[in-house]
């Protein structure tokens, strides 16, 4: 086993501690311990926490808890679906627990949905443990492809209208999804108009990460925009997202809207907080942007 369970839980505690936030830690009390395992490429653990409902952890960092799940996987899903008139054709890479899927499925005029997932020991974790994020693989429209994302990118070019990379963060297998070469990749299978949105880590502790890796994609895309979501048991509360065009100069204002059933059962995302999610603290806009 690719890490110790005894190092991860102490005193009937999970403690995250990742190399990406060094000084930092995020400690959840777990009340039972439901499976731990090696797949064939990182360590897989899922438990019952006292306050978070299920927990979802990949080489010792959080990657789903069921009490905050649905802002992160929302936010990803529903930007960049918003932001296009009429998306047919949506593939997810990673996203193996099947949240993002769960929120794409929602898009009545998405027409085929591919989920790209290297990891299948995420999948059938998931599938068992997390249900009701899960419940996306359900959707008839929904095709599910195992292997490496930058190998099906290269075999489906000009072919989708939104990707949506949902990753870990980048080290061990997630590593490559943080380099220019993917999105140069992902921008090859967008169609004309289309759009990518990815994991964009953490302004608090990441922008020595995020503005070379969007600095490096402009020459490329014709607009990149860094936009942010709030959860509790991310690194500092807060996660964002990397959103790139291929002749489209924006992904700030939403092209459609849910319409009322759907919103009523949406938990996080609005049209509103679309627009306000591009809205960025100063020295984030600073950093990113270079000026206010």
């Amino acid at each position: 086993m690719g890490l110790n369970g005894k190092d991860l839980i102490v005193d009937g505690w999970f403690h995250e501690r990742g190399v990406l936030w060094p000084g930092q830690a995020m400690s959840l009390k777990v009340t039972k311990v439901l499976d731990h395992f090696q797949s064939d490429f990182q360590d897989i653990l899922v438990f019952e926490s006292e306050s978070h409902g299920t927990v979802l952890v990949l080489d010792g960092v959080i990657q789903v808890s069921e009490r905050d799940e649905f802002s992160y996987q929302e936010m990803i899903a529903h930007i960049p679906l918003f932001a296009h008139p009429n998306p047919k054709k949506v593939l997810v890479i990673g996203g193996g627990d099947g949240g993002v899927l769960r929120e794409v499925a929602r898009h009545v005029g998405v027409e085929e949905i591919v989920e790209c997932e290297i990891d299948e020991g995420v999948i059938i974790a998931s599938k068992k443990y997390l249900p009701t994020l899960a419940k996306g693989y359900d959707d008839p429209r929904v095709t599910v492809q195992i292997m490496d994302g930058a190998k099906f990118l290269a075999d489906n070019q000009d072919s989708f209208d939104v990707i949506i990379t949902d990753s870990s963060d980048p080290v061990g297998p997630a590593s490559v999804l943080f380099e220019t070469p993917f999105y140069n990749s992902m921008y090859k299978s967008l169609r004309e108009g289309g759009i990518v949105c990815t994991q964009g880590e953490c302004m608090w502790l990441h922008l020595d990460l995020i503005k070379p890796l969007m600095d490096s994609i402009r020459q490329t895309y014709s607009s990149v925009e860094y936009a942010y979501t709030t959860l509790p048991t991310y690194p500092s509360g807060q996660i964002g997202f990397i959103l790139a065009t291929k002749g489209r100069t924006t992904c700030k204002v939403p092209e459609r809207k849910p319409d009322e059933t759907i919103q009523q059962e949406l938990k996080y995302y609005t049209p509103q907080l679309h627009q306000a999610a591009f809205v960025l603290p100063a020295f984030c806009q600073r950093a990113i942007y270079g000026t206010l």
